[in-house]
């Protein structure tokens, strides 16, 4: 056997490649480069990002669930509930840990009255780790929901606002909604607006954890504790804002009207005791709502027409210049003051001041005021608080019109002196004739529940006061504008008011607003009620035969449930008397 030899000499030599130095010095500087990122990495992600980082884990098993607060009562003077909160569930998902099929959807779906692809809609956002499915079901429907057992849908207790007494009390009330945070509520009218953060309280928290099925397993600490919201007293009697809530519906729907508003005003402490308005709303479900909200009695302004002639009679007998036996002639029934002529609608010749007011005369209200000083009118309806709001806190509050009596001409002077060329609401009107029921003070009013008789503002003398306050009572009886404001077995004083409605182009022809303010027993003013009747539009437009009943209705049950005294218990009402006198050819 052969063996052939081997030559080591035959194999080539390894080549030995050498590196420049360069590389590997920008090894080694990468190496290191990546040892200080991962080190950097760590710090930032241990210090600087440890807060996300925690809170990230901790969304993994805890959470923070909200402790609805309970949102406070309102009610009337008496304790009556007007505003009360009911509890209710409220269904929530955490889409991340949502196990749910087709079948489970259309369950779920069905009994939260959804749309399936609504149901897939709200859990399909992973990021998410909470959504509302349904806000605010019933109890009873909410354990229905439960029994489907699907992980990562549990409930909250929230509280729904209920008003018992409906749309009696709902331009006074208001109602809430669901607040832009998606807890408890805020108001959206009325006081529940005026007073939504007394009303609303504090919601408090609390901290659990849950298992991988995203169950609710363990409360860990009550984190902070709700703090209930404060209960609000209305000065509102909820017995007789039923009473004037049911006569100003009758009364708008007998005169085909397009709106009416009402209020009752304790004559001695200004507390509203009743405050409603037409067209009304369920504050309970608030659809088709739109225009009806407005508290007509204090965010609408009208000219007050004739009612602001008792003022025209009390500045004058203040100036000195009159007394109430002073004569006016007012023939031949107009007055021309330069291009305008006012009118009476029955000439009447020489009357008193006491006269003028009785038999509501726009041409001796206006040769009165013209023999006034500007200022000196300016002030009284100032103090009376013209142009002014009223302060009592209720949204939307309008302040009325009274110009500086620097840019007054003649005429303007003339028409203001009947409620023409001035607006105001109505409850600056019926606050205005606190000042005739407490003998010269004006009384501020509230519409919250007062413990004291309030300090008013004393604008014109005691003297003066009564003797308008006997020119009011002359307007009711026999020869008088507002024989139908009368009272049985009691005396009673008010004035009617008769006047077109300003347009965009004047006063519009057929367009009225009638209106009655009044109080009794005259003898010791306990009530002020004042009427307005928006656009009456079934024949009859005047204060006296419009305003004036819905007026002596409401007094006379008032009185009788209130047990007041009567004053004139041999006294005959009569029903048929003269028509209010209203402004024409202006």
């Amino acid at each position: 056997m052969a063996f052939r030899s081997f030559n080591r000499s035959s194999i080539a030599a390894p080549v030995v490649v050498k590196l420049p130095a360069w590389r590997r010095r920008v090894l080694l500087i990468a190496v290191l480069l990546g040892f200080v990122a991962l080190l950097g990495r760590g710090v930032y992600l241990q210090s600087i990002h440890k807060k996300f980082l925690q809170d990230k884990g901790d969304a993994r098993y805890s959470r923070n669930l909200v402790l609805t607060s309970q949102r406070g009562k309102i009610t009337d003077r008496h304790g009556e509930l007007l505003a009360i909160s009911t509890p209710v569930e409220s269904v929530w998902a955490s889409p991340p840990d949502v196990v749910i099929d087709a079948a489970q959807t259309k369950q779920i779906a069905a009994l939260l009255n959804l749309k399936p692809d609504e149901v897939k809609k709200k859990l399909a956002n992973d990021e998410r780790e909470f959504v509302y499915l349904k806000r605010r079901i019933s109890p009873e429907l909410a354990a229905k929901v439960m029994k489907l057992g699907i992980p990562g849908i549990e409930l909250q207790r929230e509280y729904k606002r209920y008003y018992p007494a409906g749309d009696v009390t709902a331009h006074m009330v208001g109602f809430t909604g669901p607040d832009d945070k998606g807890t408890g509520d805020r108001g959206l009218e009325g006081y529940e607006l005026a007073m939504n953060g007394p009303l609303s309280g504090v919601d408090g928290s609390r901290r659990v954890i849950k298992d991988r099925s995203g169950h609710i397993i363990e409360d860990l600490q009550a984190v902070k504790v709700p703090q209930d919201g404060r209960d609000v007293s209305l000065a509102l009697d909820l017995r007789i804002q039923y009473i004037a809530h049911r006569e100003l519906v009758k009364a708008v729907e007998e005169n085909k009207a397009a709106a009416g508003a009402a209020i009752v005003l304790d004559a001695k402490t200004g507390e509203v005791l009743a405050m409603t308005n037409v067209p009304t709303y369920n504050p309970n479900n608030p659809v088709n709502i739109k225009g009806k909200t407005r508290n007509r009695a204090i965010v609408d302004t009208f000219e007050p027409g004739s009612t602001l002639k008792p003022v025209t009679a009390a500045a004058a007998l203040e100036s000195g210049q009159y007394t109430p036996d002073t004569k006016i002639q007012t023939s031949p029934g107009s007055l021309t003051i330069g291009p305008a002529t006012i009118h009476d609608s029955h000439p009447q010749g020489i009357l008193t001041v006491a006269q003028v007011i009785q038999k509501s005369s726009n041409v001796g209200a206006s040769k009165i005021a013209l023999t006034l000083d500007k200022q000196f009118m300016w002030n009284v309806y100032n103090e009376l608080g013209l142009g002014h709001v009223e302060g009592v806190g209720f949204p939307g509050e309008a302040t009325g019109r009274l110009r500086p009596y620097k840019t007054w001409r003649p005429i303007e002077m003339a028409t203001m002196s009947f409620g023409h060329g001035i607006s105001l609401t109505l409850l600056q009107l019926a606050r205005l004739y606190t000042v005739f029921a407490n003998e010269g003070e004006l009384r501020p009013v509230s519409l919250l529940k007062i413990n004291e008789v309030p300090i008013g503002q004393q604008v014109f003398s005691a003297a003066t006061a009564n003797s308008v306050k006997d020119m009011l009572e002359l307007v009711v009886q026999p020869g008088g504008t507002a024989v139908k404001a009368q009272v049985l077995g009691y005396r009673v004083g008010g004035k009617t008011g008769t006047a077109h409605k300003p347009g965009i182009h004047g006063y519009e022809e057929n367009k009225y607003v009638a209106s009655f303010v009044g109080m009794a027993p005259a003898s010791n003013p306990r009530f002020i009620i004042a009427v307005m009747i928006d656009e009456p539009n079934n024949g009859a437009y005047y204060g006296g035969t419009v305003a004036a009943p819905v007026f002596s209705t409401i007094m006379a049950d008032t009185l009788r449930l209130f047990a007041v005294p009567q004053d004139a218990p041999n006294n005959n009402v009569v029903l048929e008397g003269n028509a209010e006198d209203v402004k024409e050819g202006m």
